[in-house]
């Protein structure tokens, strides 16, 4: 199904593997060291691919093993293209294992908090066992990664995180009561530690897609159908795209293209920042 009227860049593009930001005669984040969470595909895989082009080494977690063998295989080939200046360390990691989040954060200069999940159920429907999971992995994991990496960022007076966040953590659709109110949170969070972290050289900020063509919104499409009652086909152009300028969905390599720019050396005054990647949605 393609809900494409205006073309957008072509998945697997330069911008996701061989788009080198360069400084100097080096690329921009050499010898920097980044934790992607939710690496395993869509958003994640292509912020992990496009911070390597950028020369960070990448720590990319998530608890699909074959996902993350899948993304190392890819990683491992375009290394030796070459193309891949910096290099990409495959880790499983359940979120929802709090400590051990914490842990995998430590030492990194880096943090991109990315991983999410999504159920469409009125708030009569939703289970609370899946509130309190999608609340575990979307917020409260970010908090205890923050706990991990920080210490090691204020000490070298730099860092830098990045939250994926979404136009749902500026706006609120109906059926999507975890996921909201996780991105409206994490919103919080990154402005907190972006205040916190500013005396100590610590950027924090979120970027705020609308909807991106990953196996998360393919997902949606059914789950949205049953809960509006009109055919699959229709999802795309009357529900996710219905507020949108740019009638397209987005590609996960712009969002990886956004991340790499406020991981970069020309962003240290911005922060607290919420970068709407939305087609539009929120000018209305």
């Amino acid at each position: 199904m393609s809900a494409s009227t205006t073309p957008g860049p072509a998945a697997g593009a330069a911008l996701g593997l061989g788009g080198r930001t360069a400084l100097g005669g080096r690329t921009a984040l050499d010898g920097r060291t980044a934790l992607v969470t939710g690496a395993a595909g869509g958003i994640g895989r292509a912020c992990t691919l496009r911070l390597a082009a950028a020369g960070a080494t990448v720590l990319a977690v998530d608890q699909d093993e074959k996902g993350l063998a899948e993304l190392a295989a890819l990683a491992a080939r375009t290394e030796a293209a070459p193309g891949l200046p910096g290099s990409v360390e495959a880790r499983a990691l359940d979120l929802t294992d709090l400590d051990a989040a914490e842990r995998a954060a430590e030492g990194v200069d880096i943090l991109v908090n990315n991983a999410g999940l999504q159920l469409v159920r009125p708030i009569e429907d939703f289970p609370p066992e899946v509130f309190s999971q999608v609340l575990t992995v979307m917020l409260e994991a970010p908090f205890r990664l923050l706990r991990g990496a920080l210490p090691h960022m204020y000490a070298q007076g730099w860092g830098r995180i990045v939250n994926i966040s979404s136009v749902h953590g500026l706006r609120a659709s109906a059926y999507k009561s975890a996921y909201v109110a996780a991105k409206h949170g994490l919103e919080g969070l990154s402005k907190v530690a972006a205040l916190e972290g500013a005396p100590h050289g610590v950027t924090s900020n979120c970027v705020n897609p609308g909807y991106v063509r990953t196996p998360l919104v393919e997902r949606q499409i059914a789950d949205q159908a049953a809960a509006h009652g009109i055919p699959p086909e229709r999802v795309i152009s009357e529900i996710m795209l219905a507020d949108t300028a740019v009638k397209r969905l987005i590609e996960p390599e712009e969002v990886a293209e956004a991340v790499v720019y406020l991981c970069g050396p020309h962003t240290s005054f911005i922060t607290g920042a919420s970068l709407a990647m939305d087609g539009g949605w929120t000018a209305h």
